[in-house]
């Protein structure tokens, strides 16, 4: 698989979201506005591009009898710096995103492409898969928070477009099921025609 083919998988062919079914639960919890699932979306990557370079870097010098718990540290590592960073320039978001930041940790594309992809690739391969997962998460995230922002408040990005509010189940939990739901659905009509 060459180098544009790792980068762009994460996007359609691969999305975490849409395809995998990963990282359900911020998908799910943080999307009630598009800001919030792109702040979220773009955490993640951050994360997945640096965990996937330092852990391509010390792959050769880790037992594989330590290989997990070493993986878990270098990403909690850089979820906290993700962690303090939003905390001092975005307080805002910081505060929407809550406790689902410290949860990067634990999500399941994060380890799983640093287990399946970094641990077995070059670094720039695993920079580049890093980033293009990333930002297909950033991208899933945001689409679906902007599909629940703006039929459940009429805005979009916190910009209002219409007067009055909007449906308010899509702002709601149960909002986020049915309006990923059509966005799978969208997205496979989408990619099986290609």
């Amino acid at each position: 698989m060459n180098q544009m083919q790792n980068f762009t998988k994460g996007f359609f062919k691969e999305n975490a979201v849409f395809v995998m079914l990963l990282g359900m639960c911020p998908a799910l919890a943080v999307t009630s506005s598009a800001i919030n699932g792109l702040g979220m979306g773009l955490a993640t990557t951050f994360v997945l591009v640096m965990s996937n370079i330092v852990i391509s870097l010390i792959k050769n010098f880790v037992p594989g009898k330590v290989r997990i718990p070493v993986f878990i540290v270098v990403i909690a590592s850089f979820v906290t710096i993700v962690d303090l960073i939003m905390a001092g320039y975005a307080p805002a978001l910081h505060e929407q995103l809550g406790i689902f930041i410290p949860l990067i940790v634990v999500n399941c594309l994060v380890l799983g492409r640093a287990e399946a992809f970094a641990s077995k690739n070059s670094l720039g391969s695993s920079a580049l898969d890093g980033l293009g997962m990333g930002l297909g998460f950033a991208m899933a995230l945001t689409m679906l928070g902007a599909v629940r922002e703006i039929f459940g408040a009429l805005s979009f990005f916190g910009y209002k477009f219409a007067p009055g509010d909007g449906i308010l189940v899509f702002i709601l939990p149960p909002g986020a099921f049915i309006a990923l739901g059509f966005l799978i659905v969208l997205v496979n009509k989408f990619t099986k025609k290609a």
